[in-house]
């Protein structure tokens, strides 16, 4: 039964956790090797900033996943195929709205989530083997931005974990705020990041590093990318951003041989060393408005947006700025992926696209259908792909040629991105029926496993 707790002040102060937490994190370490049949002890693709974080190859632990670039852990064996009926290992509702991707550690799943009706912003944890509500933690009530693209939602920013905290961050009041949770949904800090003034929306996910949390908040009254202390989120960097309105979340990824948090935006391409704050470089490119992630070869960066202009570019990411090629693709929600020397992507206008990395020729391109918002999200070899429809495409991550492996269909309206991890896929989906709209997060598994 959804336990509902009062909620927190407006910018509440730091409180004690429950000794019950510390009982709580121990036993979803213990219980992550049995999850989904995944190997705690497994190689884990190398990813900056986490070597002293608690975390498995069967965690999603934020947005885009461990490695921040939509890339799963190999040795997962999610399903290829599914129906309302097949492959459904639990189904479970959840009140309001909210694009944002599930977070899952441990033996929990975690999701933000806005009831316009009723003027809430809340966290909700579920248990990942039955999909049963174990809590639900209001954040702010009342408040909620009306501004914005009607399409847009109250709870866009996926929550990043790091195996004993919460972070999530809302727009609320006129202002983003940054809220740490403990795994039990109890307070431990709360902070005001910055005054933000609506354009369309606002969606920018938390990234941890090491003993940060990182997040920005661009916007028409100038934003702020910012560094916490992630136990008192006290503040330890920060740098002012232009007065421009941006979507983008930012990320820490390892590129010309050093660890960086990459920032794409405001007719700017930006990079910080994640601990001091310290820019290492900035270039003119992107465009105003992003929404894509960053990812990475190793050498470039690739950052992608939609107005004022569409564009794509490949930048050196050793701080001479130079702009290895681009072009004029719309790929301006769905982030990209970079599986060796070639980039992919699927626009929004559902056509996919691969391209050599290093020269920017396109290799092939294969429309699939339908409007994207979510991003692909790449395992053993393939890209799963679902549009706004809830139709999902499995295709190879294959250089030579594009090479449809399955199609399938949950849902009748997604947003939010899909989450491989420990064998399952996870969808955030809604059923929309007249006035109606009822908001679903699925846990598809094969059943033979």
């Amino acid at each position: 039964m959804m336990t509902i707790r009062r909620p927190l002040g407006q910018f509440g102060s730091q409180h004690a956790r429950p000794t019950s937490h510390w009982l709580v994190c121990l036993i979803a370490l213990a219980v992550t090797s049995s999850v989904d049949g995944a190997n705690p002890n497994a190689a884990v693709k190398p990813n900056p900033g986490t070597a002293s974080l608690r975390l498995t190859n069967a965690d999603w632990p934020w947005w885009r996943g461990r490695t921040r670039d939509g890339v799963a852990p190999a040795g997962q064996h999610p399903p290829k195929a599914w129906s309302a009926e097949q492959n459904v290992l639990w189904k479970t509702a959840v009140p309001g709205r909210g694009h944002a991707s599930v977070t899952v550690v441990g033996q929990r799943v975690f999701l933000p989530t806005a009831d316009t009706k009723q003027q809430l912003q809340s966290v909700i944890c579920l248990n990942r083997q039955t999909g049963q509500t174990l809590w639900s933690r209001p954040i702010h009530r009342g408040a909620l931005e009306t501004k914005g693209h009607q399409r847009s939602s109250q709870a866009s920013a996926t929550i990043a974990c790091d195996g004993e905290r919460l972070f999530v961050n809302f727009l609320n009041a006129g202002s983003m705020i940054t809220t740490a949770l403990d795994l039990d949904g109890q307070l431990i800090w709360q902070k005001k990041i910055c005054q933000f003034e609506t354009h369309q929306g606002f969606g920018s996910s938390p990234a941890i590093y090491d003993k940060l949390v990182i997040v920005t908040a661009d916007n028409r009254s100038g934003g702020l990318i910012a560094a916490l202390d992630r136990q008192t989120g006290k503040s330890v960097w920060s740098h002012r951003r232009p007065k421009m309105p941006n979507y983008t979340s930012p990320t820490i990824l390892t590129a010309a041989g050093r660890d960086q948090v990459l920032l794409a935006g405001c007719n700017l391409v930006s990079s910080f060393d994640p601990l001091s704050g310290k820019k290492l470089w900035e270039t003119a490119g992107a465009t105003t408005e992003c929404v894509t992630t960053m990812v990475t070869d190793g050498q470039r960066v690739f950052a992608s947006g939609g107005y004022p202009k569409n564009h794509l570019q490949a930048v050196r990411a050793d701080g001479t700025g130079q702009v290895d090629w681009e072009n004029n693709t719309r790929v301006y929600v769905p982030s990209m992926l970079v599986d060796a020397e070639h980039l992919y992507c699927v626009t929004d206008a559902g056509i996919a696209m691969c391209w050599n990395s290093a020269t920017g020729k396109q290799l092939w391109k294969h429309r699939l259908g339908g409007t994207f918002n979510a991003s692909a999200v790449l395992v053993n070899n393939h890209i799963y792909a679902t549009n706004e429809k809830g139709h999902t495409f499995i295709f190879e991550a294959n250089p030579q040629r594009f090479q449809l492996v399955a199609e399938n269909i949950i849902g009748d309206e997604v947003f939010a991105s899909p989450v491989i991890c420990g064998d399952s896929v996870y969808l955030r989906t809604a059923t929309v029926a007249e006035n109606s709209r009822q908001e679903f997060i699925y846990c598809i598994k094969n059943s033979k496993q």
